[in-house]
């Protein structure tokens, strides 16, 4: 959630930007969904840090200070960085909801399902934004230089 409007700010695509802006809303309501999760199974809501996040999110600043704002290179690099994380999100809910479907529990397995066809659908879009332009963009950049 604090990652995102980072990264939409530092893309130069538009689209790219707007990919960004419209998963910083989605995950608004992935996180309304995960407290719907937690109230069906009677448990209190409680944040906890995850250190593989953290450190994919890191990795992500990192291609922020490592690249030159305005370029292509720099969009490549976080949309490399929001695939590794959308990837580590469809691990995690697809993990989850088996486990939800598995012990029966079919209304948080259907919210889980939600949240990671969300996740399935946000990293297609960043395949097709990388493929649709950002990396030919990013490649003629590498071949002025």
């Amino acid at each position: 959630m604090k990652t995102l409007p980072k990264f939409q700010k530092a893309a130069t695509s538009p689209e790219l930007q707007e990919a960004f802006a419209n998963h910083t809303v989605q995950s608004q309501t992935q996180v309304e969904r995960l407290e719907q999760v937690f109230g069906l199974l009677g448990k209190k809501v409680q944040a906890k840090k995850c250190d593989a996040m953290d450190g994919i999110i890191e990795e992500g600043k990192g291609i922020i200070e490592e690249t030159d704002k305005g370029t292509a290179t720099r969009d490549v690099g976080l949309i490399l960085a929001a695939q590794k994380v959308e990837h580590y999100e469809i691990s995690t809910y697809g993990g989850l909801h088996q486990l939800a479907t598995t012990l029966g529990l079919s209304e948080v397995a259907d919210l889980l399902k939600q949240t990671l066809e969300e996740e399935k659908q946000t990293d297609v879009l960043l395949s097709q934004i990388a493929k649709n332009g950002v990396n030919y963009a990013s490649a003629n950049e590498e071949e002025e230089e």
